[in-house]
């Protein structure tokens, strides 16, 4: 995304932020884009056939980002970061709904790996409901212990965000998310494991 196409984007958010409706028809072809990347790289791991497609994550991710049309909007990065945590309660939400359609089907939950995020990062949230929720409810605990190294999370893995991408949007340099992005997966990783335990 170039510096004038950055710059459309944080007017646009300004705009809405002002309450005028119209700026959300600005706004939607700016980032749709860079929604569809984060959405496909979250899908990449579905089976062919499942019932949750890139687009469907997208159209259902932006409707509520655009539910939030007074929300205090500030620049592209921090709309980004909204987006992120936004399509995760979308993959909980589907994850939740995919249970209680299978619910009494003895699904056996393994933790979710977050080692491969940098390349593959996505979940087949179908197929991996249940860890998709352990890891939401582990994310929350994590939350409560340190709230910027869940954001590191929820940028890199729900997100899609690179580590230079992450920094821009948290406001802290590119090593620091390096070394949040490790914490936060060893932190996770007994959380979960522990869950198992």
């Amino acid at each position: 995304m170039s510096d004038e196409e950055r710059q459309e984007t944080t007017d646009a958010l300004t705009v809405l932020r002002r309450g005028a409706p119209e700026a959300v028809d600005r706004l939607l072809p700016l980032v749709y884009a860079e929604l569809r990347r984060i959405a496909h790289r979250q899908l990449a791991a579905e089976a062919p056939g499942h019932t949750l497609s890139t687009t469907a994550l997208v159209h259902e991710a932006y409707l509520r980002l655009a539910d939030q049309a007074r929300a205090e909007w500030v620049d592209r990065q921090q709309f980004l970061a909204v987006a992120a945590r936004t399509m995760r309660r979308v993959l909980v939400d589907y994850a939740r709904r995919h249970r209680a359609q299978r619910r009494g089907g003895g699904a056996h939950r393994h933790p979710v790996a977050l080692e491969d995020a940098e390349d593959a990062g996505a979940l087949a949230v179908a197929s991996r409901a249940d860890e998709l929720l352990a890891l939401d409810e582990a994310l929350e605990r994590l939350a409560a212990v340190d709230e910027r190294l869940a954001r590191v999370v929820e940028c890199r893995f729900f997100g899609g965000l690179t580590e230079p991408e992450t920094a821009g949007v948290l406001g802290i340099s590119p090593r620091t998310v390096g070394r949040d992005w490790l914490l936060a997966k060893a932190w996770l990783y007994r959380a979960l494991h522990d869950d198992d335990a």
